[in-house]
């Protein structure tokens, strides 16, 4: 079918269909005035606009589907982009078509720069992140939450601001959220009244948590791990752990200790944990396991060469398909790791993390919210009696005590709240039937950064040294938060 007026740029057809009216082909008129437009061919662009969005994301969902269930490897970014240029012109056709079999709307329809104008803006909306984008490029901006049309975000410094809308209406904020989740990871991730709850990674490594239904309005809490690849050394740079403490986190990778980081939200364990992996030898197989890719290890092909990034699974419309974290440690075990690091400890999947660390995979890693190093064994102990072995806390005090060799907490420092640091490190030595055993090897000072404490054991110090511990920082004081 032609399309009438679209050899001419300045031309469209009018409200009645039986006229012309001159259309400034220079000037293509964004959202903020659609108002000022008249009140049939401001209808005709939203007609367009929402027509595009629903065909991209139903077209698009259904194509990652179809490749998942077909076992076809998944597209990557401008392989996605591609296809959906091909979904926003056929579209776009399929709707002036439409428009001119319509006898309510009178055949009318957009001018052809308006129509590219809008297939870029969808683009960008899908690929791009619309108006997150100039939040997302303030690198100083380290949290961004957002309730319907109210947005706040929290600095690195620990300042805190409200910022304007980046949506026009709550559908918008769920159709954003929609629309990156589709294209995020290795898999769709839904978000609607039947999943109301969604986490996923965005291109530049954010975590996006979203809730919608459940709540009044969508909320949407996005957090930026402001370093990406990070040594043990920057740590140091940054003030997370003085010269002593790098010397002695070193040698436990080095040494090949299981490590678990733990501290409350938002306080760094993610960026420690990367910071511990950087001490790894080049040459180690390393298998990452997450509920939604943070740790990004295997972006680093010169730093850790060989990586197999799992991440869990949640189930289909019909409840069927979840692959659990659990799941994914016990299948970890089979794939040949030297360690296995898990990037979020927070259920029954410590059953079998432990009984990977002390199975041969020495030096495996986690991370754990907890409000102090003591405290983390209790958490332990309540997540392994929700996995189906149900084991008491007794033998699960023997289990974690046989596979843990130290917990590292971060807290923030009571002189610059804005700093995370390490604040205490625990040594595990056994268990006691409710109870496990360990030294606090670096305990708070008032101001809640590490000194040494208790002494290691003579064991530990031994393997340690050997792995390029020098016990004279930990007994020297200049090595202590000096610069």
């Amino acid at each position: 079918m032609t399309r009438p007026g679209l050899g001419d740029p300045r031309v469209t057809t009018s409200n009645n269909g039986t006229g012309t009216n001159p259309v400034a082909a220079e000037h293509m008129p964004g959202p903020a005035e659609l108002p000022h437009r008249h009140s049939g061919e401001a209808a005709a662009v939203d007609r367009l606009r929402q027509h595009l969005r629903d065909q991209l994301s139903t077209q698009l969902s259904q194509r990652i589907r179809a490749d998942e269930t077909a076992g076809r490897p998944p597209m990557d970014a401008p392989q996605r982009r591609r296809l959906a240029e091909t979904i926003l012109t056929d579209a776009a056709e399929a709707h002036a078509q439409a428009e001119l079999r319509n006898s309510a709307t009178g055949g009318m329809l957009v001018a052809p720069e308006v129509e590219q104008r809008l297939i870029r803006q969808v683009l960008d909306e899908v690929f791009g992140l619309a108006g997150l984008e100039p939040l997302l490029a303030d690198t100083d901006i380290e949290n961004i939450n957002i309730n319907g049309d109210r947005v706040f975000v929290k600095f690195a410094d620990g300042r805190r601001k409200r910022l304007p809308p980046i949506v026009g209406s709550d559908t918008e904020l769920i159709e954003l959220i929609r629309d990156l989740a589709t294209r995020s990871g290795v898999e769709e991730r839904r978000f609607d009244r039947g999943s109301p709850i969604v986490n996923f990674q965005l291109p530049g490594g954010e975590r996006v948590s979203a809730v919608m239904a459940v709540t009044v309005r969508p909320s949407v809490s996005i957090r930026r791990h402001r370093f990406a690849k990070v040594t043990l050394a920057e740590l140091r740079e940054n003030g997370t752990i003085d010269l002593a403490l790098e010397n002695f986190l070193k040698a436990l990778v080095r040494a090949k200790r299981n490590i678990l980081v733990t501290g409350g939200t938002a306080i760094g364990k993610t960026t420690l944990l990367r910071g511990l992996a950087s001490a790894i030898p080049q040459w180690e197989r390393l298998v990452t396991i997450e509920d939604v890719f943070e740790l990004g290890l295997g972006e680093d092909a010169d730093a850790h060469p060989d990586v197999v990034a799992l991440q869990a699974r949640e189930p289909n419309i019909e409840g069927q398909g979840e692959i659990s974290l659990s799941d994914l440690v016990w299948q970890s075990l089979r794939m040949s790791p030297d360690r296995v690091i898990v990037g979020e400890v927070r259920g029954p999947e410590v059953i079998p993390l432990t009984n990977a660390m002390s199975m041969g995979n020495d030096g495996s890693m986690g991370t754990l919210h907890s409000s102090s190093s003591q405290g983390a064994f209790t958490k332990l102990a309540a997540y392994a009696v929700q996995g189906p072995e149900r084991l008491p806390m007794e033998a699960t005090n023997l289990l974690v005590a046989a596979a843990l060799h130290f917990v590292v907490h971060l807290e923030k420092p009571r002189d610059d709240p804005s700093k995370r640091v390490v604040s205490s490190i625990r040594e595990v030595v056994g268990a006691d039937g409710a109870q496990i055993i360990s030294n606090e090897v670096w305990r708070p000072s008032p101001d809640l950064r590490a000194v040494p404490g208790a002494p290691l054991r003579t064991d530990t110090v031994d393997l340690l040294v050997e792995a390029g511990y020098d016990p004279d920082l930990f007994e020297r004081r200049e090595g202590w938060w000096t610069p």
